[in-house]
């Protein structure tokens, strides 16, 4: 039975309307929990093993598996259940139509995408195919906060030949992503009043010194690092707040910047460079005193950071996933790199399963109040998904 004869578009807009019905932003009790279990008495509806994992907080993993006949390659599609708070998008949890697009919070980041997955799984199951390997379904908790959920597949020991992250990158096929830090740096001075200027210390000023060194040491070096697909590593400046007011010579200042780096860097060698500043201009000047940190948004469970994400160029899923993408939606997809983070960064780096980020949509409009997905990637994404598992796992 055709692939196409089993599943819909229809079928799989309407799943994803359930989905987004069902808030599951950090504001809400339980957070994904409602979401995982619709997802999990889908798979069990459709005839396909599926559990609920506790990870945190009585928040679950949903793990559903189509098993195969022992002697093939097991493939996993996984992504995040959990969005972004509705901010000040209007109707967030009610999906609409307009102009070819579905419109509402996590349409594209990323029930939309996870629903693709679900439903390609469905299919294969519907059309009753046989696959040699195993297809492997993870909905996982927590990516826009801590990555508690992909975090605890690894340490539950998740085994996989290749993973396919459904992060939206316009059905194109990211193979690589920077790594990402949120350094905090606190600059130490001495509070006094304006008057009596030459008495305080002032840690605006020694704030100022620090990115001067930065500047002139470190940013070219970070320029540097060039990666073939990415390009360079970045730092970025987000923020500075320091003193209290103008006749007030400022007793503290706080930098925080946004450090990404390309494959092959280490993450404990950034750490040092940031350090090795500080170091050089307490030794230049007695006054300074700077203490660095990781931003409280950006810890990791011990053990973890957000590391970057490489595969192999030459990965047999690459070449699967270009040729199945052109076949069915008749457009050949540009490898590419994906420009923000995502949970693919632990898969690689720590589960050490081959991973790259594809799923429909346009990475641009998640977390805004546009938040939209093409309604005319919806069906040929879930195809693309089924027919690369049954050539994959083969």
């Amino acid at each position: 039975m055709s692939l196409k004869n089993v599943v819909n578009k229809e079928e799989i807009i309407n799943f994803i309307s359930d989905l987004v019905k069902i808030p599951s932003y950090n504001q809400i009790k339980g957070q994904e929990t409602e979401v995982a279990k619709y997802i999990h008495n889908t798979f069990i509806n459709e005839g396909i093993d599926s559990k609920l994992t506790h990870v945190a907080d009585g928040r679950c993993n949903v793990i559903a598996k189509i098993e195969g006949r022992g002697n093939g390659k097991t493939l996993l599609l996984t992504g995040h259940m959990d969005t972004v708070p509705p901010y000040d998008m209007e109707n967030p949890f009610k999906v609409r139509r307009e102009d070819n697009k579905l419109i509402g919070r996590g349409v594209v980041d990323m029930k939309g995408p996870l629903a693709c997955m679900i439903y390609s799984m469905i299919a294969i199951k519907r059309a009753d195919v046989k696959l040699n390997g195993d297809i492997i379904f993870a909905g996982v908790i927590d990516e826009e906060e801590k990555s508690l959920g992909t975090i605890d597949l690894i340490e539950k020991g998740i085994k996989a030949d290749a993973a396919i992250v459904g992060e939206p990158t316009n059905l194109d096929i990211c193979v690589t992503h920077r790594g990402l830090e949120w350094f905090e740096f606190h600059f130490h001075g001495k509070t006094v009043h304006g008057g009596k200027q030459s008495e305080g210390i002032n840690a605006i000023l020694k704030s100022s010194n620090f990115i001067q060194k930065i500047e002139e040491e470190l940013v070219p070096k970070i320029k540097e690092e060039i990666h073939p697909i990415i390009g360079s590593s970045s730092m970025n400046y987000g923020n500075i707040k320091g003193g209290t007011q103008p006749s007030t010579v400022a007793g503290e200042c706080i930098l925080k910047i946004d450090r990404r780096w390309v494959p092959g860097i280490k993450y404990e060698d950034i750490v040092k460079e940031y350090q090795n500043i500080i170091n050089e201009l307490e030794n230049e000047d007695e006054e300074f005193k700077c203490t660095l940190k990781v931003m409280n948004e950006s810890v990791m469970k011990e053990g973890y950071v957000h590391e970057a994400m490489e595969i192999d160029i030459n990965h047999s899923i690459i070449n699967i996933v270009k040729n199945k993408t052109k076949e069915i939606h008749n457009k050949t997809p540009n490898i590419t790199y994906f420009p923000a983070w995502s949970d693919g960064g632990l898969l690689s780096s720590y589960g050490k399963i081959p991973t790259i980020v594809f799923a429909p949509g346009k990475l641009e409009t998640a977390h805004s109040k546009n938040e939209q997905l093409e309604i005319d990637q919806i069906l040929p994404a879930t195809l693309i998904y089924s027919m690369i598992a049954i050539e994959f796992c083969k």
